[in-house]
């Protein structure tokens, strides 16, 4: 058993424990309450278009956006066609949209966004009404106004005639930036005391008696930082694309640490000893590797195309799309494959260590409640068509309210902050290790699995007392040898 520094796990009772998760419930349950009461995430505005050719439906259209700021971050113009009595027939047909963007400047001056005009194909899906279609995806927004021209071909060959086509407009709610940003500075504020407190805890302690999981905590907690984005107020500050890829990338580097933490803690756990990088660290950094390179490729992939072309959607490679999802999928299949296979193991092999035991049940036990937590979330943010069609752009549109943001982002700042506390040293940390490394008292500890929690925990207090009397007795010897 390696020597590590005490944690504060060791010395809750089942009263603290309860504490511990009513007190994580009651700070999620209250971001979500004041998620409730904020604003919507997308403000939707029905476009006002004059087209020249309104009998055929086909147009061009011509759209003029709302007038915009950076509060608004992003803007999509998606069309509604409606048609004639289809009496429940499902069909799909492939519909040519041609696009002519421009951009307004702050002195009315118009400005085309690209010298050519884009010409895309979009699958119309219809049966008692036909799905909604997205035209035009900006990611930031380089202009007060922007002024579509929106052409269609291969509409008047449907089988049923067009009786209207509709525009709306889709961006975020000035409100709701306003609400991101206060939130996203509060958890940036409450993680760096945190981690300035936990780093303090353990300043006594040398690092190589830390626990895996005080190591893994240690690096957490500052990705969590860059997790909740102390750049992010520059989006609203620059007019680039580089905030927000910024921000896909924290993101993604601190879910891919947790990851990987959960697989090294679980392994952990039950190895003790040396962990050799070749054979502990690289199988699980090649499978988490995998996964963050096809979550940064499928956002920065989108990002690059938007840049050049806004009407861009994922239907022009079709075929590497779906490959980079289903590898995605795959790596995901063995990843909790993996980590299922870790958890028995350890269950089985620790379950007589009772030290051991205690980590592995209370790490087991709120990493399950945060994942619960976290589906119920992803399926009320995305429902049953997670991967669906326009699967990056459209992800920012499922957005209902602030409740989804807030919830989400809570729910992993206070699993971390739980995590924390829990794996801090206590206050008597040291005075107990000093007492461990005594003659007189090594007898008394040789190591943690040795003292049962629970049966042996009300017989603490005897046991110190013994072991100073025992330390006192050892110091007179020595004084009269």
């Amino acid at each position: 058993m390696d020597r590590l520094a005490p944690m504060r796990l060791y010395t809750l009772s089942k009263r603290h424990f309860v504490l511990v998760f009513v007190v994580f419930f009651v700070c999620f349950g209250l971001t979500v309450f004041i998620g409730i009461a904020g604003p919507n995430v997308i403000d939707e505005r029905k476009a006002t278009s004059f087209s020249t050719n309104s009998s055929q439906k086909t147009g061009p259209f011509n759209l003029a956006s709302p007038s915009l700021s950076t509060y608004n971050q992003q803007l999509w113009l998606t069309c509604q066609i409606e048609l004639d009595q289809t009496h429940g027939v499902d069909f799909t047909q492939h519909v040519e949209i041609i696009v002519d963007l421009k951009g307004v400047m702050q002195d009315a001056s118009v400005t085309p966004i690209s010298p050519r005009v884009h010409q895309r194909s979009r699958t119309l899906h219809c049966r008692d009404t036909c799905d909604e279609i997205i035209v035009v995806h900006l990611g930031y927004l380089n202009y007060t106004q922007y002024q579509i021209k929106v052409t269609f071909e291969g509409l008047q060959n449907l089988t049923f005639s067009v009786r209207d086509v509709t525009f709306m407009w889709k961006l975020y709610n000035p409100s709701f930036s306003q609400v991101e940003i206060w939130f996203r500075f509060v958890f940036v504020v409450l993680t760096f005391m945190v981690t300035c407190v936990f780093a303090h805890s353990l300043r006594k302690f040398s690092m190589r008696d830390w626990g895996i999981e005080q190591k893994w905590m240690s690096i957490l907690l500052p990705l969590l930082l860059l997790y909740n984005d102390p750049f992010f107020p520059l989006s609203f500050l620059v007019n680039s694309w580089f905030p927000g890829t910024l921000d896909t990338l924290f993101q993604a580097m601190f879910l891919c640490a947790l990851l990987l933490f959960w697989l090294c803690v679980y392994h952990g756990i039950r190895v003790q000893g040396e962990r050799k990088c070749l054979t502990f660290y690289l199988p699980k950094l090649l499978i988490v590797g995998l996964l963050w390179l096809s979550a940064i490729t499928l956002g920065i992939w989108q990002t690059v195309n938007e840049l050049h072309d806004p009407t861009y959607q994922y239907k022009v490679d079709i075929r590497n799309f779906q490959g980079m999802k289903i590898f995605f999928v795959m790596v995901v299949c063995v990843y909790v494959l993996y980590l299922i296979f870790l958890i028995v193991r350890a269950c089985s092999e620790l379950k007589n260590m009772p030290y051991s035991d205690l980590r592995l049940k209370f790490l087991t036990g709120l990493t399950f409640i945060v994942l619960i937590i976290s589906v119920v979330i992803l399926y009320l943010r995305f429902g049953a068509k997670l991967l669906q069609d326009n699967f990056v752009a459209a992800l920012s549109t499922h957005y209902k309210n602030s409740a989804e943001f807030l919830s989400f982002y809570g729910l992993l700042n206070f699993y971390l902050y739980t995590l924390a506390f829990v794996y801090s040293p206590s206050k008597n940390a040291l005075y107990d290790s000093q007492l461990k490394d005594n003659p007189a008292f090594s007898m008394l500890n040789d190591s943690e699995d040795e003292v049962i929690y629970g049966s042996d925990y009300e017989e603490m207090p005897l046991q110190n007392g013994r072991a100073i009397k025992a330390t006192a007795k050892y110091q007179d010897e020595s004084d009269s040898d």
